[in-house]
């Protein structure tokens, strides 16, 4: 059995829905359930034996050394974490309560567990640690994309919580022995993310008539992962890895912002036509740039091609099209999760503008 924590979330529930297409493993899933964990992503693991949820708090030590002593996983793949920048912004204390604290009691729950594991069990475990390319900081127009030696320059309390939570992990290594694994990613979409985040964010307003918001010039760069070919890197590094070694995870697709909007604009043109015509683009809008918002990011994925064969499979133009498509199959989906608690922080924090 695995744990995944934070599987109720966009890529967590990819991943375990991934997980169990591939094989028969089982998997525990723990999750708080915050406004972005849901459910309803994995409603189609109902009455599967391999499947197991447990709603609860990775913080919560009494309840991970529990679900450590009872399922004796071989390994933890944390997912858990609050991920949003703009939150994070608004609400550091959420981000250090999760991410770093969250992370040192799964870290101090799995040295315990393997410490009561027999030689060959202690050998197979595995911790890994699911991170993000914002780690590093920002980089210029024509700098080298981030290798893993890159130095850690954390710009945001999002970025800096993730950046102390995988310094945690890499101490754990070396100071207790425990077998971790760290994964870096770049930004990932697909299907059931979030509508806080940009591509979603821009499908849900596109097709409700509202503007669609790009911050600053729009011209920041990001690469982009679909989120398939994330859960099959993380399982080769589950399967693969060094212990101890931190690999870069991207979709060599490098694009400002601004033709992200644009490519989701034309796949909505072509799939779903507004009825006077008109382009979705006609619905952007240009609002001031966030605080601190990083220029660009970009990941060097060869480390991870080169030493454990991954590559991603989807271009962006094949993963875009994949996810547009899904958001106009799923609108019960779109209109559930933006009810209740997502709603009520937007209307807060935004004054309903980010949805």
């Amino acid at each position: 059995m695995i744990l995944v924590t934070g599987g109720a979330g966009f890529i967590g529930a990819n991943f375990i829905l991934d997980w169990l297409r591939a094989g028969d493993e089982p998997v525990l899933n723990l999750d708080k359930l915050t406004y972005a964990g849901n459910l309803e992503n994995l409603a189609e693991l109902a009455g599967d034996p391999r499947y197991a949820f447990v709603q609860g708090d990775i913080c919560d030590k009494a309840l991970v050394e529990r679900l450590f002593r009872q399922h004796a996983p071989r390994a933890v793949i944390n997912f858990a974490a609050e991920s949003h920048v703009d939150r994070s912004i608004h609400g550091p204390g959420e981000f250090i309560q999760t991410n770093i604290l969250g992370t040192f009691n799964l870290l101090e729950c799995a040295r315990a567990h393997l410490g009561g594991l027999d030689d060959a069990a202690r050998k197979a475990f595995r911790f890994l640690h699911v991170s993000t390319d914002e780690v590093y900081g920002s980089l210029a127009k024509d700098d080298p994309a981030f290798t893993e030696r890159h130095r850690y320059e954390p710009n945001s309390p999002y970025s800096a919580s993730k950046a102390a939570s995988d310094h945690l992990v890499r101490a754990y290594c070396h100071t207790y022995g425990l077998p971790v694994l760290t994964t870096n990613c770049s930004n990932n979409y697909g299907p059931y993310q979030f509508p806080e985040k940009l591509i979603p964010l821009m499908i849900v307003n596109a097709l409700a008539g509202k503007s669609l918001p790009i911050y600053g010039d729009g011209q920041q760069i990001r690469d982009w992962l679909y989120v398939g070919d994330h859960c099959a890197a993380i399982r080769r590094v589950l399967a693969a890895g060094q212990p101890g070694e931190t690999y870069n995870i991207g979709g060599w697709n490098e694009k400002p912002n601004l033709d992200i909007v644009h490519a989701v604009c034309a796949l909505l043109d072509e799939l779903r036509p507004r009825a006077d015509g008109q382009s979705y683009r006609e619905q952007i809008t240009y609002v001031t740039d966030r605080p601190g918002h990083d220029r660009r990011y970009a990941i060097d994925a060869t480390r991870i091609e080169r030493e454990l064969g991954w590559k991603p499979q989807e271009t962006f133009e094949t993963g875009i099209r994949k996810t547009v498509a899904w958001y106009l199959d799923h609108p019960q989906w779109i209109a559930n999760v933006q009810s209740g608690a997502y709603r009520e922080w937007v209307e807060k924090n935004y004054g309903g503008r980010a949805s």
